[in-house]
C-alpha cells in the first residue's frame, strides 16, 4: 500500500508534465549507459532539424549509419565531459568540419519565423523510474531530457508513506554515487520534492551534499502557501518551473557557472533560487506589458544573490520585445559602486552571449570616462552599460540625441542618494523630457535666437521630473522610506507604497541562506570617572561638552589598550578555532582616528604579549592626522604595508591573486567595508561605534554570509544595547512599507520660508536670471550671484531676531530636502518651485554662520581617573519569534522648527553628572593613577639598574620603598587612594607585587 501511495504522487507529477506541461512521455529504456545519452531522441532531433549536416557526416563515415551514430554520440559525450551539458546545449558541438546544434532556444521576438520553427522542434521528454547505470538497477523517480541529453533528476516522497523531502535528500546523499558520470556530468540539477517542500542541488557530494530551498515562501516565512484547489503546495514546481518553455528558458538564460570576485569561473553551476527566478520574470513581464516609464523596487535580503539577479535582469531587459516584436529598451544602464558586480556582470552575461562588446563598463578612474560613457550610450553595439551614478555628472556636455531612446536603469543597493542631484544628472543625460528641452535650446542657438533664463529653467525642471522613457529597477536589502516612496508600488487596497518584490530577511534566515546575526549578542559595560584638571570652572555648552568628554574617553590610550586586549584575547579564546580555524573578525570604529589608534593599540598588545598567531590590518580612506602626533600622516597603505587595493583581498584570503587565508585575522574599519563587502569567513564583529537603523543593519549584515562549517556569528558591542539594535532591524526584517506623500506639501514648505520676509519673488527671479546664464563650473565665486543674494542675507541679519533666524534656517533646510526628494515623485512640474529651490540652496550656503558653531575645545580641563570595561550577559536579540512590523514609515523629511538655544552649565557640574552615570560600581582598583606612577617608575634610572642586577624577589624589596614614596608624594591629590593603601595591607601588598613584577619585567625586556 505504501509503494502504491508513493506511485500515486509520481503519477500525478508525470501526468501533469505530459498533459499540461508540454513534455513528451519518454522511454526509460532509451539510454546508452556508456554515454548517458538517449540515442533515439538525440538522433531524431538531429534528423528533423539538421539533415543536411547529418548527410555530410554520413558520407565521411562511409555511408555507415551505425558508425555515424556511434561516433556522433561519442563526440557529444566527450564535449559534455569537457564543457558541461548546459554549454553543449547552448553552443552545440563541432567535429569533422561540421557544426551541430543541440538545442534551439526561444527567440526574443517573432521577426524570424525560422527561429520560431526551430524552437518548436526541440524534443523534451520526461521518463520515470529511470535506470542510469549498467552495473546496478537503481532508478530515479523522474528524469527530464532535452533532445536526448539529461538535464534534471527528481526524487519524490509522499508523507502518506511516512517519508518526506528529508528522505529524498538522504537518498541523494547516501544512495546516489556522486562520482557516477550520469549524476555528476549529465544531469544539471537534482530536485528533492514532497507535497509540501522542494529543494535542489547542482552538485552531489555524498553526505556533504548541500541542498538549497526552492520554495515560494509564505507570508514572509520559509515554506510554501497551503495547498488549495485540490493541488499540492509544491504544484508550482511542475506547473510553472518545469513547464516546457520555462525550463528551456532556465537552461538558456539563467543557469550559468559561478564567477568569483576576480571575475573568474569557479566551476560551480548556479541554478537560480525561486525568489530570484520569480522576481526577474515578474519584472520582465511587467516591463513588457507596460513599456518604459515605470519604477520597481526589489527588497531582497543581504546574501540573497542580488548580483546574479541583476545580471539576469540586465541581460533579459537588453533583449526584451513587446507583443508587437518591438524592442522595449534601447539600452540597459546598471548603476553600481561595486567593482565585483562589474566583473560578475560581464563574465555572467558572456555565458549567454556570443557577441563581444555587449557589456561596457565605465570606471571612475578612467580619465576619459565621460567620453566612453557617451559613446557607449550613443553607439549600437553596447546593450548594457555599467557605471556609477556620479559618472553622469561628467557626461552632460558630450551627449546628443540619446534622450530620445528608451532606457532601463538598474540601481544596485538603491538608497536615498538616488533622489538628489546625481539622480537629476542621470535623468538629464537620458531623459526624453530633458532631451526635448535641450533640443529646443539647440534650435534657438542655431537660429541665432537668444537663449532665455526661462529656457534654462524648463531644461532643469524637465531633467528633475518623471521621464517617460526611463524605467528604474532598484535592488536593496534595506530600503529607506524615501527609497520605497520613490521606487515602490502602490499596495492593493491600501494607500501605501510597498516593494514590487520582496525576499525578506526573515525568510532568508529561516531558509538558511544567511545567518541570524542577532542570535549571539554580548554588550560590554564601559564605566569611567573623570575629574576636572584645569584651574578654572568655565561655563560651556552642555551637549558639546558631554560629547567631547565621551569622545576623549573613547580615544584615551588606557581605554583603547583595554579594548585591544579584550578583542585579541576574545578572538584567540573563542573565535580563532571557528570555521575550521579560518574565522575572521572585524572591529568597527567610530572614526578614522579611532581606527588608527585601534590599530596601534592592537599591534602594541600583540608585540608586548609576544602573540604571533593574530595579525591585524586597518581600512579607512584618505589621510589621518593624529592631533597628538601632527607630524605624521597615517594612511591605510602605510599602516598595512601594502597597497590599499589589496586590503579586502588579503583579509578574505582571496584565491586570485593567491593570498594566504590565514594571513590576517582581524580588520579594523572606519566606514570602509561596512557595506557591500562579502566575506563568508567573517564570524565575529567588535562594535565600538554608535549604530542606528539602516546603518546597524548594513554593518552587522557583513557577518551573515554562510560558509561550510560556519554555524553561527557573534557580536561584542562596546557602544550599543541589543534592544536598540533589534529595533533598528525591525523595519527591514519583513517588508518595508511607507505612507505615500502628497507632492502638494511642497507649497507648505515654500510658504514657510516665503513668509519670513527675508526675500521676495522678485529676488528669486533676479537670482535665477543671473544663475541660468552662468556655466556650472563658473558659479562658485561669481560676483553677479553674490550680489543677487546680498539683500536677502542682509535682511536675515538685521530684521530677524535669534529665534526667527533659527526658524528660517530650519524651514529653509526642510524645503531644500523635501524638494530634492519629492520633485522625483510628482508627475507635475512647477518652474516657480524649481527657481525657489535653486535660490534656497544658494542662500543657505551664504547665510552667516551660527554663533558658537565652532567646536568646543576643553584642552586639558578634563582628566580620566578611573576605567573598567566588563562583559554583560550574552543575549539572544533575534527577531525570529516576533510578528511582522506592518507599521508604515514616513518618507517625508521633517518639517522645520526652532532649534533650542544651547544650554550652558559649569564644567564641574557636567563632570559630576557624567560620573554619576558612567562610574557605577567603580572601585579603587579601577583607578588609572597607578598607570601614571608606572610611567615614572619605568623612567627611574635607579630602578632600572636594580632590575638589571637583581632577581625579582630582591628587586621587589627595593621597589616597595619606591612605591610608598611615590604614593606619598601625591597624597594630597589622591587622599582616597592613600587611605586605601594605608588601611588595607593586603590591598597594598597586592598592588606592590603586581606593579613591581610589571616594572621589573619591562625594565629587563628593555635591557634585552
Amino acid at each position: 500500500m505504501a509503494k502504491s501511495k508513493e506511485r500515486h504522487f509520481e503519477d500525478e507529477v508525470f501526468d501533469s508534465l505530459v498533459d499540461d506541461g508540454g513534455w513528451n512521455a519518454g522511454l526509460a529504456d532509451d539510454i546508452e549507459f556508456a554515454t548517458g545519452i538517449a540515442p533515439a531522441e538525440l538522433l531524431t532531433f538531429i534528423g528533423q532539424t539538421q539533415i543536411e549536416e547529418w548527410n555530410k557526416l554520413l558520407v565521411q563515415m562511409g555511408n555507415d549509419p551505425d558508425r555515424a551514430q556511434i561516433e556522433f554520440r561519442k563526440r557529444v559525450a566527450a564535449e559534455i565531459d569537457k564543457r558541461g551539458t548546459v554549454d553543449v546545449l547552448r553552443h552545440g558541438v563541432k567535429g569533422w568540419g561540421l557544426k551541430f546544434d543541440l538545442c534551439y532556444f526561444k527567440p526574443a521576438h517573432g521577426l524570424t519565423p525560422l527561429l520560431v520553427e526551430r524552437y518548436a522542434a526541440n524534443r523534451v521528454t520526461v521518463t520515470r523510474q529511470q535506470r542510469y547505470h549498467a552495473k546496478h538497477t537503481k532508478t530515479l523517480d523522474l528524469c527530464l531530457w532535452v533532445n536526448g541529453l539529461a538535464v534534471a533528476t527528481v526524487e519524490l516522497k509522499n508523507e502518506l508513506t511516512n517519508q518526506t523531502v528529508e528522505d529524498a535528500k538522504t537518498q541523494y546523499r547516501t544512495d546516489r554515487d556522486p562520482n557516477d558520470p550520469f549524476l555528476a556530468m549529465r544531469a544539471v540539477v537534482h530536485f528533492a520534492v514532497d507535497p509540501y517542500l522542494a529543494f535542489m542541488t547542482t552538485r552531489l557530494a555524498g553526505a556533504a551534499t548541500e541542498f538549497l530551498p526552492f520554495n515560494r515562501g509564505h507570508n514572509g516565512h520559509a515554506g510554501n502557501p497551503p495547498a488549495t484547489g485540490g493541488k499540492h503546495a509544491t504544484a508550482y514546481l511542475w506547473e510553472e518551473v518545469w513547464q516546457r518553455d520555462s525550463f528551456l528558458d532556465l537552461l538558456g538564460r539563467f543557469i550559468h557557472t559561478e564567477i568569483d570576485d576576480s571575475g573568474k569561473a569557479t566551476g560551480k553551476v548556479i541554478f537560480p533560487r525561486y525568489h530570484q527566478w520569480d522576481c526577474v520574470l515578474r519584472l520582465e513581464a511587467d516591463a513588457r506589458a507596460h513599456g518604459p516609464g515605470r519604477r520597481y523596487l526589489a527588497q531582497h535580503s543581504a546574501g540573497s544573490g542580488k548580483s546574479n539577479s541583476i545580471a539576469w535582469l540586465a541581460h533579459r531587459l537588453s533583449k526584451l520585445h513587446d507583443d508587437h516584436d518591438k524592442a522595449v529598451f534601447d539600452k540597459v544602464v546598471v548603476i553600481t559602486d561595486r567593482r565585483v558586480l562589474d566583473d560578475q556582470l560581464s563574465a555572467t552575461i558572456a555565458q549567454f552571449e556570443s557577441v563581444a562588446g555587449v557589456v561596457v563598463r565605465v570606471e571612475d578612474k578612467e580619465g576619459a570616462k565621460s567620453t566612453k560613457l557617451a559613446g557607449a550610450l550613443a553607439g549600437e553595439q553596447a546593450r548594457i552599460v555599467v557605471c556609477t551614478l556620479q559618472t553622469f555628472s561628467f557626461v552632460l556636455d558630450k551627449i546628443e540625441g540619446i534622450g530620445r531612446r528608451n532606457y532601463a536603469v538598474i540601481v544596485d543597493e538603491a538608497h536615498s542618494s538616488q533622489t538628489g542631484e546625481a539622480a537629476r544628472d542621470l535623468k538629464a543625460a537620458l531623459g526624453a523630457g530633458s532631451e526635448e528641452a535641450r533640443l529646443e535650446i539647440a534650435e534657438k542657438e542655431e537660429a541665432g535666437e537668444p537663449v532665455t533664463a526661462e529656457d534654462k529653467l524648463n531644461e532643469a525642471v524637465a531633467a528633475r521630473a518623471h521621464q517617460e522613457n526611463l524605467s528604474f529597477f532598484a535592488f536593496t536589502a534595506t530600503p529607506k522610506p524615501r527609497t520605497v516612496e520613490l521606487f515602490g508600488t502602490a499596495a492593493a487596497g491600501a494607500d501605501l507604497k510597498v516593494p514590487f518584490h520582496t525576499y525578506s530577511m526573515r525568510q532568508a534566515i529561516e531558509e538558511g541562506f544567511i545567518l541570524d546575526v542577532l542570535r549571539h549578542y554580548t554588550p560590554f559595560g564601559v564605566y569611567w570617572r573623570v575629574k576636572q584638571a584645569g584651574l578654572g570652572d568655565p561655563e560651556v555648552d552642555k551637549g558639546k561638552a558631554s560629547a567631547q568628554i565621551a569622545k576623549a574617553i573613547s580615544l584615551h590610550p588606557h581605554n583603547l589598550a583595554q579594548r585591544a586586549k579584550i578583542v585579541v584575547d576574545h578572538f584567540r579564546g573563542h573565535v580563532a578555532q571557528q570555521i575550521g580555524g579560518k574565522a575572521k573578525a572585524m572591529v568597527v570604529t567610530a572614526s578614522r582616528l579611532h581606527a588608527v589608534r585601534y590599530k596601534q593599540a592592537i599591534d602594541r598588545y600583540l608585540a608586548d604579549a609576544h602573540i604571533t598567531d593574530v595579525k591585524a590590518l586597518v581600512a579607512f580612506s584618505g589621510k589621518v592626522i593624529d592631533p597628538d602626533d601632527p607630524s605624521t600622516a597615517y594612511t591605510e597603505a602605510g599602516m598595512n604595508g601594502f597597497p590599499e587595493s589589496q586590503t579586502g583581498g588579503r583579509f578574505k584570503g582571496d584565491p586570485s591573486p593567491p593570498y594566504d587565508p590565514t594571513g590576517f585575522q582581524v580588520m579594523i574599519v572606519a566606514e570602509k567595508f561596512q557595506t557591500g563587502f562579502d566575506a563568508p569567513l567573517l564570524h565575529t564583529m567588535y562594535v565600538d561605534k554608535k549604530l542606528e537603523g539602516v546603518n546597524a543593519v548594513q554593518t552587522l549584515a557583513r557577518l551573515n554570509r554562510t560558509h561550510p562549517g560556519k554555524t553561527d556569528t557573534f557580536v561584542l558591542d562596546f557602544r550599543n544595547d541589543p534592544e536598540t539594535i533589534a529595533e533598528g532591524f525591525k523595519p527591514f526584517y519583513d517588508t518595508t512599507i511607507v505612507e505615500p506623500v502628497d507632492g502638494n506639501v511642497l507649497y507648505g514648505f515654500a510658504g514657510a520660508i516665503e513668509s519670513a520676509g527675508v526675500f521676495s519673488v522678485a529676488d528669486v527671479d533676479h537670482y535665477w536670471s543671473a544663475f541660468s546664464l552662468v556655466a556650472p563650473d563658473q558659479r562658485k565665486g561669481n560676483g553677479a550671484l553674490y550680489s543677487a543674494l546680498a539683500g536677502a542675507v542682509e535682511r536675515f541679519k538685521t530684521e530677524l531676531d535669534d529665534d526667527d533666524q533659527e526658524r528660517f534656517r530650519s524651514d529653509l533646510d526642510a524645503f531644500i530636502r523635501a524638494y530634492s526628494f519629492l520633485s522625483q515623485i510628482v508627475t507635475w512640474t512647477d518652474n516657480d518651485l524649481e527657481k525657489l529651490y535653486v535660490w534656497a540652496k544658494s542662500l543657505q550656503s551664504n547665510l552667516p554662520k551660527r554663533p558658537n558653531d565652532g567646536s568646543l575645545d576643553l584642552g586639558t580641563e578634563v582628566e580620566l581617573t578611573h576605567l573598567r570595561i566588563e562583559k554583560s550577559a550574552e543575549v539572544d536579540a533575534s527577531l525570529a519569534g516576533t510578528p511582522a512590523d506592518d507599521e508604515p514609515l514616513s518618507a517625508l523629511p521633517g518639517a522645520g522648527g526652532v532649534s533650542p538655544d544651547p544650554q550652558t552649565e559649569r564644567l564641574s557640574a557636567i563632570i559630576d553628572r557624567l560620573n554619576e552615570r558612567h562610574a557605577l560600581n567603580l572601585t579603587i582598583t579601577d583607578a588609572l593613577l597607578f598607570e601614571q606612577f608606572k610611567g615614572d617608575w619605568l623612567a627611574d634610572p635607579e630602578l632600572a639598574a636594580q632590575a638589571k642586577a637583581n632577581t625579582l624577589d630582591n628587586f621587589l624589596i627595593v621597589f616597595a620603598k619606591k612605591f610608598l614614596s611615590t604614593v606619598l608624594s601625591r597624597m594630597d591629590a589622591n587622599a582616597d587612594i592613600f587611605k586605601a593603601i594605608n588601611d588595607d595591607k593586603g590591598f597594598a601588598d597586592d598592588l606592590k607585587a603586581s606593579y613591581g613584577r610589571d616594572v621589573y619585567l619591562a625594565l629587563r625586556t628593555d635591557d634585552d
